[in-house]
C-alpha cells in the first residue's frame, strides 16, 4: 500500500476559523496517509469510493453518504481508494454540541451539498460573510445526525491484538471462541472475558464488527454480494443477507440503492 506523498498541503490549525473544510480524489491506486493528528477535530465524508481510517485503537469504515469524526489530538491516518472523492470537514473542539467520540455520521443530501459548497469556498473567510453562514447551518444540521460505529477495535492485550491481526488477514476464518483460546493456551471463559473487557462486545459481535467493515469496503468497490459473502466464510449469500440486514438494518442491495442516490 502506497502511501499519499502529495496529499494536500493544508494545516487545517493555521485558520482561525472554527470551521475549514478541503477536498481531494484518490490516485490510480489505494493509498493511505501517514499518522498525524492535530487540534481542531476532523469529519472525513466519503462522496463516491470509499475511507478507511486508523483512529486509535480501532479501523473505521467510511462508505459513501456517511462520514467518521474524528475528535481533537486524536493520531489518525485515512486510507483513501482510488475510486474516492473525498471531504474533509475540520471543526474547531470549542464548538459546542459535536460528538465527543469517535463515531460514523450519517449525511444527508443537504449537508453533502453544503459540505461540498464550503470546499469550493476561500477558507479565510470573515466572520460576517455569506460562508460564514453556511458553516452556521452546515454544523446546525450535523448536531441533528445520529451516531452509528462502523469500527472494528483492535485490542492492546498482546494475545487479543494477535487475534485481531490474524481475523484481518483471513475474515473467512470460522474458529469458535474455544478454537481461538486453545490456539493461545486460554481457556474458552478467559478469552470470552478478555474480549468483553477490552472492546465491550461478545466474540461473535466482534467479529461481526470486522465482516461489516469489509462488506461496506468492498461494496463500495464494487464487489458482488455473492463474492463478500464467500470472502467472508459465509455458507450462503443468503446467510450473509440475513447477518447485514440485522446489523444494519437494511439488505446489502437496498444498502446499494440508498448509497447510489
Amino acid at each position: 500500500m502506497q502511501q499519499i506523498n502529495a496529499f494536500p498541503v493544508f494545516d487545517s490549525d493555521a485558520f482561525p476559523q472554527d470551521v475549514v473544510a478541503l477536498s481531494m480524489s484518490g490516485g490510480e491506486r489505494d493509498a493511505e496517509t501517514p499518522p498525524h493528528q492535530h487540534r481542531k477535530c476532523q469529519l472525513v465524508m466519503a462522496l463516491s469510493g470509499y475511507v478507511k481510517c486508523k483512529i486509535a485503537d480501532a479501523i473505521w469504515m467510511v462508505p459513501p453518504n456517511s462520514a467518521v469524526w474524528i475528535p481533537s489530538q486524536q493520531w489518525h491516518s485515512n486510507l483513501i481508494s482510488s475510486n474516492a472523492n473525498v471531504c474533509m470537514l475540520f471543526v474547531d473542539p470549542d464548538v459546542e454540541g459535536m460528538p465527543e467520540k469517535s463515531c460514523t455520521l450519517s449525511i444527508t443530501p443537504l449537508i453533502r451539498e453544503l459540505t461540498i459548497h464550503l470546499t469550493q469556498q476561500e477558507q479565510d473567510y470573515h466572520a460576517s460573510s455569506a460562508t460564514a453562514y453556511v458553516v452556521k447551518v452546515l454544523i446546525d444540521q450535523l448536531r441533528l445526525m445520529p451516531t452509528a460505529h462502523y469500527d472494528f477495535p483492535t485490542p492492546s492485550e498482546p494475545r487479543l491484538k494477535l487475534i485481531a491481526a490474524k481475523l484481518i488477514q483471513a475474515p473467512d476464518d470460522r474458529r469458535t471462541v474455544a478454537d481461538w483460546a486453545k490456539d493461545h493456551a486460554m481457556s474458552e471463559r478467559t478469552l470470552a472475558r478478555l474480549i468483553k473487557q477490552e472492546v465491550g462486545l461478545t466474540f461473535g459481535r466482534w467479529r461481526g464488527q470486522l465482516h461489516i467493515v469489509l462488506a461496506l469496503q468492498k461494496l463500495a468497490s464494487g464487489e458482488s454480494v455473492q463474492r463478500i459473502a464467500e470472502e467472508l466464510g459465509y455458507e450462503s449469500v443468503s446467510a450473509f443477507i440475513t447477518f447485514f440486514k440485522k446489523t444494519l438494518g437494511k439488505s446489502p442491495k437496498q444498502y446499494i440503492k440508498q448509497t447510489d442516490t
